[in-house]
């Protein structure tokens, strides 16, 4: 497998189950989304994924991030579209390995893996049909020069971020729900008073739009 990974089964295995692929945050790793697993949906196979590159002294990372002098923060973005190519991969060798149902496989992203789950719609809109962005903002620098909106227009978006954030300011947050809408694209927006984490209303309120969509 390309990616390193950890999965609970669904609790009635079928001849094809639906997956919640998760994409952690940078410095983070598998384990950490993976603490959602026993309250998500019991029908889908939860699959949290262990983005490639390893920082010092521990952690994970999807792509680069670099500070200059004054503090001002640079993304590695075609770092970051390799990785979304590596998630595709990885989606592809699941598929095979596991019994999925490819038209039910959703991407719940927090931070670096909101970003890139964003960027997955975009790039690779067919192995995907739902996308749970938490405290990321969407990248139009990692997004497709062109793209046919009529091949995204199957994906739902639930987006939060929380107001006080002071990493991901939420300024940046706020642009996602114009952007998409103005496409014609489904989104749910909200946003919680926390800062860069996942406030246990969020994740209610994601759970339930999961179950609901």
């Amino acid at each position: 497998m390309s990616l390193e990974y950890i999965v609970k089964a669904p609790t009635t295995i079928k001849d094809k189950n639906g997956a919640l692929i998760l994409l952690h945050g940078y410095g983070s790793n598998e384990e950490d989304l993976f603490s959602f697993a026993p309250q998500l949906p019991e029908d889908v196979y939860v699959i949290s994924v262990r983005a490639p590159y390893n920082l010092q002294p521990y952690g994970f990372a999807w792509y680069e991030i670099t500070f200059d002098a004054d503090e001002n923060k640079f993304s590695n973005n075609e770092q970051a579209k390799e990785s979304l190519q590596v998630i595709a991969n990885f989606i592809d060798e699941i598929s095979e390995k596991l019994p999925l149902d490819k038209s039910n496989i959703s991407l719940i992203g927090f931070s670096q893996g909101a970003i890139l789950s964003y960027g997955m719609a975009f790039t690779f809109p067919e192995k995907i049909n739902k996308v749970v962005a938490l405290s990321g903002y969407l990248n139009e620098q990692i997004l497709p020069e062109s793209f046919d909106v009529n091949s995204i227009k199957h994906i739902d978006f639930f987006a939060s971020h929380g107001s006080q954030d002071q990493v991901i300011p939420v300024e940046w947050a706020r642009k996602t729900q114009p952007y998409l809408e103005k496409l014609g694209l489904h989104v749910v927006y909200k946003e919680y008073p926390v800062g860069h984490g996942v406030a246990p209303q969020n994740f209610w309120d994601f759970k339930n739009w999961l179950e609901k969509v």
